[in-house]
Parts: C-alpha cells; structure tokens; sequence
C-alpha cells in the first residue's frame, strides 16, 4: 500500500475510545489517479488504525455523518466500511453502529481465534483445513531446513521449468492423481492462479472465445479482463458443464480453449465423473479446442479419475497445487503441458515470473517424499468430512449442491430474498459469506451464496455460524433494505 500522510500521533490528535470520538476524527483523502474515493477512504481508515489514531473499540461514525465530513456519498462511506470490516479492521453491531476492531499479534491469534462470539466469522474464502498437525509440519520443515545445507535451492536460479528434483517429486504426486508426464512437461508453479495464467496466455489471444462453467472460480474470470479474451460460461448440472452445451459452443465455431474445474467445483462443489470427462474430451478433440483442468482440489478426491491431460495428450493442460489440498501458505503448484507448448510456457514463466519460488517448492518437495503431503491431505478428509456433515445436519434443505470432501457448500436464496440482502443481513450477525457475482462467467447460472468450512474453524463456532444462517433464512426479509437506502 502506498504510505499515506499521518495525522499527528500525538496525545490530543488520538480520538480516545469512549463517547467523544465521533467528532474528533476527520480524515484527509489525498485524491490519486485511477483510485476510487471509496478505496482511498479504505486506506485511510486501516492507516489510521494501524497508527493506533483509531483506537481499538473506538465508534466509527455513522455513515451519514462521515459522508457529510468528507463530501462524498453515503454509499462510498458504506462500501468503505465494509471493505474494512472484511479486511478485520471493523465490526458492525446491529443498533449500536460501527467500531474499531481489536487488534492482536499473530501468536495471540493462534489462541484466540474463534473464542470471541462478537468476531465475524469469515465464511467467504475457500482456506484449506488448519489445525495443529499443520503447525507443528511447518515447524518442523523450517527447523530442518535452519539447520541443513541450504545452497542445492537457495542458489540457482535456472532452470526456469524448476529444478529437477522438485520436478521429480512432482511426477510422483502428479502420478497418483492420474497424470503421468515427462520431465520435459512439468513446470513447477508458484500455485495454481500461475499455472493456470501461464497455460491460457500459451494457447489464447485477445478477442478468441474461451468457454468455462456459468458459474465458476473468479481466476479464469480475472484472466479474462488481464488477457482480452471473451469468456463464455455453459449451463451445468451437478457434473459440471453439459456435454450437448459444449458440442454446440463448439459447433458455433471460434472457440479456442475450455477452462474448466471438473473435481469439486469452485463454487458449487461439483465432480464431473469419468464418462462426462470422456464425452467431453472426445467433442474437445474433433473441435481441436485446448483444454485446461484446474485442479487444485482432485488429491483431496478418493476416486481415481481420469484427466484430460491424459485423454488430450495434445490438447491437455493440467494444473494443481498444494493450497486447498495441504496448506493454504504451500503456494507451490504443478503445471503440466503437451510436448509442444514446453518450451513456450518456459519463455512465458521467464518474462513474468522468472522462475517459481524455490524455497516453497523444496517445503513440497520434502512433504512428498517423506509421506507429510498426504498425511496432511488425509486429515484434511476427515476434518472436512466432519464440518460438512455439520453443514448438512444444520441447513439440510437449504443446501442447493455440496460435497463430502468439498471446503465449501452452495446454499439457495429463500423465496422473496435477494442474494445481496441476505449477505447483507449475514454480515449483521457477524457471519461472511459471497452471493454468485464474483463466480458468474455470463447472464445465466443459478443464484445462490457460498458458504466456506476451512481455516482454523472449531467445529462450535462453524455450528453457531450454521445456526445463525438458517434463522435467517426462516426469517422474511426486511420491509425496507437499509443497505439500500441513503
């Protein structure tokens, strides 16, 4: 973030915490090219509690009050509050108003976390399951790695693919999740959203047709825009995208590549089966449209399944990565590519990245040799196993498709509610969740929200957050939005 000016940090330009604080504080927004008035009114707020100038507990003003100060609108005043809320620097309290966060060092939050029943709990980011085995792994790998020889990996700086040992180990995790590769194809990634940057921008130009689920992961959406190419979502069933769907785009003629999630789909959790990716892979074929499988959650599927990659020798990319399935920090990927794209995906990793991160890929690397990797991915099974049947105990019918092992579930919007209201109205209990906006790739897609069950939740907090979520959806809604009135 860019530093902001300060307001004195003396004793009288702090705004104490009790009553009288409302009217002390009156930011300066120093106008940037390009930054929106809500974003530098965003920046200001989390710099100023950084800076202890708004002291933990302190009451915000009201929204009304601020914009008034400021000259700006209402509206940017609330986005901006929100945007801190989400970012853990505010909290709302239904009647009460809006107040500074308290703030705590990262080892009181190993404690803490989750014991607060007036901390909102975020249920709008996949993270994969962490629990103290997570800990006490990374603790151990650092402490191994303090103490060896460290020049094998800290050293080179090529080749570009990878080093060839952590190319290796990726073989081997590559070949239980049912891609076998070269060497020569293998490139290590710094996660998923890399491998998958990588593999579009070698096979896509600006203005060509890529095809993709009508709901799906906001990366390939994202990419869209940095690229230039025009996405275009499909209809879906609980296996993912139709197959008939596919074979018409296709028919219609200028599509490039498909990008798809076919093993528990970012948001709505589903697994396309081995026939569905055989039909799929076949229209693929005699179209000559490039395929690419983002699959970041497959290791933590039980049954084997084929991948395009396999199916498409030559038309096949495959990418994953240690993120959803190990450890959300492990931002260490594999990226698989036909023979031919080899040398082109190198050259394009080179001029963007240089090469992946060596020292997470040598964490990976030593997880998957010494067993680490899939130990933590059987836990992550069970953990995940046990909160969604929690899921599933406590919202039942409200449940429009989930998984057993998926990190997320994809709830209905009740009759006579919107999607934005219900978030809304979540938000006031504490509770974070995403309506279908950011996963919409086009017009049509069921509505829905989605709810995310990973991190450091205890099983009584996601319970009390659950149980929150279906009282609300028993509720009506409220005669007169207030998020929507000024």
């Amino acid at each position: 973030m860019r530093e902001l000016p300060r307001l004195p940090a003396n004793r009288d330009a702090r705004i104490q915490s009790k009553d009288v604080i409302v009217a002390d504080w009156n930011p300066t927004l120093i106008k940037r090219r390009g930054i929106t008035k809500h974003k530098l009114l965003t920046e200001r707020i989390i710099a100023d509690i950084e800076a202890e100038i708004l002291p933990a507990h302190a009451r915000m003003p009201t929204h009304r009050d601020l914009a008034r100060r400021l000259g700006v609108s209402v509206q940017t005043v609330s986005l901006s509050y929100k945007e801190a809320e989400r970012s853990g620097y505010l909290r709302g309290e239904v009647g009460r108003g809006t107040f500074v966060r308290s703030r705590v060092t990262e080892k009181a939050d190993r404690f803490m976390l989750d014991r607060d029943p007036g901390e909102t709990v975020d249920l709008s980011i996949i993270r994969a399951v962490y629990t103290e085995a997570h800990e006490e792994a990374s603790r151990t790998v650092m402490g191994e790695l303090a103490r060896g020889d460290n020049s094998a990996f800290m050293r080179p700086c090529r080749p570009i693919a990878g080093l060839e040992r952590h190319r290796a180990a990726a073989q081997g995790w590559l070949r239980e999740l049912g891609v076998g590769a070269a060497m020569d194809r293998v490139l290590i990634t710094n996660g998923a959203a890399h491998g998958l940057f990588l593999a579009v921008a070698a096979i896509v130009r600006p203005g060509e047709i890529v095809l993709t689920e009508s709901l799906t992961d906001h990366g390939i959406i994202g990419l869209s825009n940095v690229l230039g190419f025009t996405l275009r979502g499909l209809p879906t069933d609980r296996e993912g995208i139709l197959v008939e769907a596919f074979e018409e785009a296709c028919a219609a003629g200028g599509v490039t590549a498909l990008v798809l999630v076919p093993s528990l789909g970012n948001p709505t959790s589903h697994v396309m089966g081995a026939e569905r990716r055989r039909a799929i892979a076949e229209v693929a074929r005699r179209h000559g449209v490039y395929v690419v499988e983002d699959e970041v959650y497959k290791p933590l599927l039980e049954e084997p399944l084929p991948s395009f990659t396999e199916l498409l020798p030559d038309l096949g990319f495959f990418v994953t990565s240690f993120t959803k399935s190990v450890l959300t920090g492990l931002r260490v990927g594999y990226l698989v590519v036909p023979p031919q794209y080899a040398i082109r995906v190198a050259s394009i990793m080179r001029v963007t990245s240089w090469s992946a991160t060596n020292l997470p890929a040598e964490i990976a690397t030593r997880w998957v040799e010494d067993g680490t990797a899939r130990s933590l991915v059987d836990l992550q099974r069970r953990e995940v196993r046990a909160r969604q049947a929690v899921v599933a105990d406590t919202l039942g019918a409200h449940v429009a498709q989930a998984h057993p092992l998926s990190l997320c579930a994809w709830l209905k919007v009740p009759p006579r509610w919107t999607e934005d209201g219900l978030v809304r109205m979540l938000a006031q209990r504490n509770i974070a969740a995403t309506p279908s906006d950011p996963f919409r790739a086009g017009l049509d897609g069921p509505g829905g929200i989605r709810i995310c069950i990973g991190g450091r939740l205890s099983h009584a907090t996601l319970a009390r957050a659950l149980h929150a979520i279906a009282e609300t959806f028993e509720q009506l809604p409220p005669v007169f939005d207030a998020g929507t009135i000024a």
